[in-house]
This record gives C-alpha cells, sequence and structure tokens, in this order.
C-alpha cells in the first residue's frame, strides 16, 4: 500500500508542477490546435484509400516498441532505419491525400461562402443533364460509365483517359457513349460540374459479384472502393441504371430516383451531411453485388 501511495504523490507533485507552468490561454490554445489538426487528419485518412495503408504504419509502429520493449535489437534496428528514412517513401504512398488535405488548409470559410451558390448551381444542371442522358441510354440500351469526383482527387485515373474539360450536357454525354465511338468503353469523369476526362480505366473490384454485372459495374464498384466517388452505371444489355458507392452498387433507378440520389450526395444541405443521408438510407445494411 505504501508503494502505492508513494505512487500518487509522484504523480501529484508532477501533475502539480506542470499546472503550476501552464498558462491558460497560450497552452490551451495549443492543445486545441493540435487535437483540430489530430481530428481533421484522421477524416483525411477515414475518406481516403490510405486507411489500409495506416493501418500497416501503425502495425509497424507497434512492432518497433515491443521490440525494443523486449530488447530484440536486430528487428528494432531495422525497423528504426524504416520509419527514419522513410518519410519520404510515406510523402510518395500518401501523395494524393497529402494533396488533398493541403488544398483543403488553403481553402478559407469566406471563399467557400462566395463559390458555394455558383457551385450548386453548376452541379444541379450538371446533375439534370446526366439523368437526362440516363434516360435516353435506358431507353436505347446503351453502355455508359460516369464518375462524379468528391473529396478524393482522381488525377491518376483522369490522365488514362482523353481530357475534355467541358460543359456537361446530355448531347455531349451522348456523344462521348455513342456505341464504336472512341471513347464510349471508358469512363467519364466529372470534376466540378464539367467534364474532366472521357476513356478513363477504372480499376476492377476484387469482389464477388452477381453474374449479371459486366465489366462496367465491376469498375464501378471497384472505383468506390478506392475513393469517395460516385458511379452512374447504365447496362447495355438491359438499359438498367445502378449508382455505386462505398463500394457498394445498387440497382433499379429511372431518371427520377437518381436524381434525388445525386442531389442528395453532390449537393448536401450543411456541410456535416458530407457522407450524404440519402445514401445511408438506401445502402443501410446492403450487400455488394
Amino acid at each position: 500500500m505504501s508503494a502505492f501511495v508513494q505512487f500518487i504523490n509522484t504523480v501529484w507533485h508532477q501533475f502539480v508542477g506542470v499546472m503550476s507552468q501552464y498558462n491558460i490561454i497560450v497552452d490551451t490554445l495549443d492543445i486545441l490546435l493540435v487535437a483540430f489538426v489530430i481530428y481533421k487528419l484522421i477524416q483525411i485518412v477515414r475518406q481516403t484509400r490510405a486507411k489500409q495503408l495506416t493501418y500497416g504504419v501503425v502495425l509497424l509502429l507497434m512492432v518497433w516498441l515491443i521490440s525494443g520493449w523486449m530488447g530484440m535489437r536486430t528487428v528494432s534496428a531495422v525497423l528504426q532505419s524504416i520509419f527514419t528514412q522513410g518519410v519520404l517513401a510515406v510523402a510518395i504512398i500518401f501523395q494524393p491525400e497529402i494533396r488533398s488535405a493541403l488544398e483543403l488548409v488553403s481553402r478559407s470559410n469566406i471563399g467557400s461562402l462566395v463559390r458555394g451558390a455558383t457551385q450548386k448551381s453548376v452541379m444541379a444542371e450538371c446533375i439534370d443533364s446526366v439523368c437526362h442522358a440516363c434516360q435516353n441510354f435506358q431507353n436505347s440500351k446503351t453502355g455508359a460509365l460516369i464518375v462524379f469526383e468528391r473529396s478524393t482527387k482522381l488525377g491518376d485515373i483522369i490522365s488514362t483517359g482523353t481530357v475534355i474539360n467541358a460543359d456537361v450536357s446530355p448531347e455531349i454525354i451522348g456523344n462521348i457513349f455513342f456505341v464504336n465511338t472512341p471513347l464510349h468503353d471508358g469512363a467519364m469523369i466529372i470534376r466540378d460540374g464539367r467534364i474532366a476526362a472521357a476513356g478513363c480505366i477504372l480499376p476492377l473490384t476484387h469482389a464477388s459479384v452477381n453474374k449479371q454485372l459486366g465489366t462496367r459495374h465491376r469498375a464501378s464498384m471497384g472505383m468506390t472502393e478506392i475513393s469517395d466517388a460516385v458511379v452512374v452505371v447504365v447496362s447495355e444489355e438491359t438499359g438498367t441504371i445502378s449508382v455505386s458507392m462505398g463500394g457498394h452498387i445498387e440497382r433499379g433507378f429511372n431518371h427520377i430516383t437518381l436524381k434525388e440520389l445525386l442531389m442528395a450526395e453532390l449537393i448536401p444541405e450543411t456541410e456535416d451531411n458530407q457522407s450524404g443521408t440519402f445514401f445511408k438510407r438506401l445502402f443501410k445494411g446492403g450487400k455488394k453485388q
């Protein structure tokens, strides 16, 4: 019991010593800023493909600490060398996420308010055009694969296709996916309400899927497994409209329900609704198909 009391006294004296030097304004602000930065980093990691890589880094860090505590000098030395020299490698691996984070930091709230109304109007017109085009594709059974970029930047995917940088319209979308045209087999990427590129190659999902789903559907699921993009698919066999998000795919949309979903996901009413309440309701408990 005396050892426990001595331990408590030691902790108390250390606490008193720290608090005696505590500046209530500067140190509180310091703690809050650090907490905010950590919170934002966690948000960025959870919303991007860096999540799986982060798990690996944390696991290696835990092994390093345990090996040092157990006196495993060889393992500890190797891992210490990896962490010491691996800063550049981490910067390369997490380059898209680091770029996205810097872009978020550079955006001011005032600038966001000024751009917000205009961007919403552009996106609303874009969604209307996409839904109109998908209705035409559904009637004519024309295959299409349309990717809406969100916070995860898709520059590496855009580079696999042909850069277009054009306003969205049903006519342009129809020309891109018209049968036997050079770009009809690839994906079209929409960034900030404009067509960024077409004929792009998407990664395929490795999940088990329904045999009725073709390559376009597998590509749409694969794209949403590594990003927070929203992907619209029109089947050239059946004309069925499907939407993929978060690695899941939902089928059986028409132009009205498609517009409702895209508006809810891409033009949230509040900043806190970025994840999309409509998506949560629609895909709740859904299975990968």
